[in-house]
């Protein structure tokens, strides 16, 4: 099973990548754009159950893919 981790800061938690992307985009013509820098990550799970590989990947994030104090995940999975 392949597992598509989506990691991004919460709301109200400071993003210094987005304001600079949103700056360097502004500067080159492309007002008026919200930017918001997360992350991906890819997962192969040998795991063939989707309750079950959700609840690893959800231990794991927990645990050290995300920091779950400033950032937030959504898990994508597929076979």
């Amino acid at each position: 099973m392949k597992a598509k981790v989506h990691i991004t800061l919460k709301n109200g938690v400071l993003d210094p990548q987005g304001a600079a992307i949103e700056s360097a985009l502004d500067h080159m013509g492309f007002a008026g754009v919200n930017a918001r820098v997360g992350k991906l990550i890819e997962l192969d799970l040998k795991e063939t159950n989707e309750a079950k590989a959700r609840a690893a990947i959800e231990q794991m994030c927990e645990k050290l893919l995300a920091n779950t104090v400033i950032e937030k995940y959504h898990v994508e999975l597929s076979a």
